[in-house]
């Protein structure tokens, strides 16, 4: 058994895929902030396969982490030497391989200097963050991430330096938008030359991101240590799907990711809205109501034909009518693509893993196709019922009354709301900052409470059933 660290990797060689260069000579161009299992099975995977091929010279990745939690995570990584293992698993099997490409890790809340020192460095030209949807809300704590990159920013401002791009790949619509406008959002009102500069100099490209990449569970950890003979502290397991789609507009210089198999374009949107609409309401819907089932694993959810046949008729009658054609892509092609990847069996996609933070993730998954098929004038039933289904599972309660743990940033809000209305969604309609003016549609409150109804009297299942049998008519 060989533990994992620089020392280990040639002995490691002849059981997995291990860094062909030197990870000496790497000098990071990249701060990613939020290292978690997804950046590790992405971001870090596409520079490691640049690194591999000789033409990542300068664009290892340097990980931070600001959130007291975070220490965990350096707590594995810095005595591995910031290695970890990668585990692609489908059906055929598993492969698994050592990615290289953080070479160092910072936990800000023990040195924050050393961190602001890192972004304001000449070699730093990439900030790039997974902080979660809910991380780009208005909160202007300095230890904020975008209160942190406005002080990186000031300090390469004032020694002359040029400024870094700012690279959000998480799972939002219009990410670099968004990151831009909580960036600017974080200035001073004193701050007009900053301002200026950064409006004129630093570069926000948008970008979409793809890999299914469940929470590590100790028996990945067993895993990793019986199949492969490493013993790694946090691996990462993941489906072998990956995908890049970046707006190629970047303030100083960027690494040629399409080497790796990234797709650069000037136009991220069609892409975008594709997988969120698609693949990640799917998860949304699948989730909440399969959660209510009883499900553990989404490949369980997606095996069940009634679940099948939701999510098929959900992305193609209500879905993907309401998309713009995608450059290169067949929507049909990738509905049947995504139905495969919710099936892999070996993945053991956590179904409490979709249904975090929903409040953050209903209103950009689901609510635009909602109020886009409403205005059209379409059917909206199986977009209604994935939305009902959220609004059941934030009372806390399953269907046997047994209570459990809400993981979501507006829980002491919303759970009263559920539990106290129930069959009635109007209170939950109500809240603004969530569902909009959708609010005010009586159809919407109508159509979403009648479910909510069968949801609480007759369980999901048979709510589904009923669904489907009146749909089909």
């Amino acid at each position: 058994m060989s533990t994992l660290n620089n020392l280990s990797l040639f002995s490691l060689s002849s059981t997995l895929a291990v860094p062909r260069y030197d990870r000496h000579a790497v000098t990071h161009g990249i701060v990613h902030i939020g290292v978690g299992g997804f950046h590790r099975a992405h971001e870090a995977v596409y520079i490691d396969d640049l690194l591999n091929l000789g033409k990542g010279e300068g664009w290892g990745i340097c990980g931070v982490g600001i959130r007291p939690a975070d220490s965990a995570m350096r707590d594995a990584l810095v005595p591995q030497d910031c290695l970890y293992t990668v585990v692609t698993r489908d059906a055929a099997g598993d492969t698994a391989r050592v990615i290289g490409a953080m070479t160092q890790y910072l936990f800000g809340p023990d040195d924050p200097e050393s961190v602001l020192e890192t972004l304001a460095a000449l070699e730093t030209r990439i900030v790039s963050l997974t902080i979660t949807e809910g991380g780009y809300g208005v909160d202007t704590s300095p230890q904020n991430v975008f209160g942190i990159l406005v002080e990186a920013l000031r300090r390469r401002r004032k020694r002359g330096l040029p400024p870094f791009t700012v690279l959000s790949c998480d799972n939002l619509q219009s990410n670099g938008d968004t990151a831009r406008a909580a960036l600017l959002g974080h200035l001073r009102k004193g701050d007009s030359q900053l301002r200026a500069w950064i409006e004129a100099n630093v570069t926000f490209p948008n970008c979409m991101v793809d890999r299914i990449t469940p929470q590590t569970t100790d028996a990945d950890r067993l895993l990793v240590r019986q199949e492969f003979g490493v013993e790694d502290a946090w691996p990462v397991v993941c489906e072998p799907f990956l995908q890049w789609i970046i707006e190629d507009n970047f303030a100083n210089g960027r690494p040629p990711l399409e080497l790796a198999g990234a797709q650069f374009t000037s136009d991220v949107h069609p892409y975008e809205m594709m997988k969120i609409r698609l693949l990640n309401a799917s998860h949304s819907a699948m989730g909440y109501l399969g959660f209510l089932a009883g499900f553990e694993y989404i490949h369980e959810i997606i095996a069940a034909p009634l679940f099948f046949d939701f999510i098929r008729r959900l992305m193609d009658e209500e879905i993907t009518p309401l998309l713009a054609p995608v450059p290169g892509i067949d929507l049909a092609d990738y509905q049947r693509t995504l139905l495969t990847r919710f099936a892999n069996p070996a993945i053991k996609d956590q179904v409490t893993r979709i249904c975090l933070d929903g409040s953050s993730k209903v209103p950009k998954f689901l609510l635009p196709s909602l109020q886009e098929a409403l205005a059209a004038g379409r059917s909206t039933r199986l977009l209604s019922l994935a939305v009902a289904g959220w609004m059941r599972y934030l009372a806390g309660l399953d269907e046997k009354n047994v209570p459990y743990v809400l993981n979501d940033p507006l829980a002491d809000r919303l759970q009263p709301l559920a539990r106290e209305s129930k069959a009635d969604p109007r209170p939950l309609l109500g809240q603004t900052q969530i569902f909009g003016d959708l609010g005010e549609s009586e159809v919407l409150a109508a159509e979403i409470g009648g479910f909510l109804l069968q949801l609480y009297s007759a369980g999901s299942i048979a709510t589904l059933t009923d669904a489907l049998a009146r749909e089909g008519k």
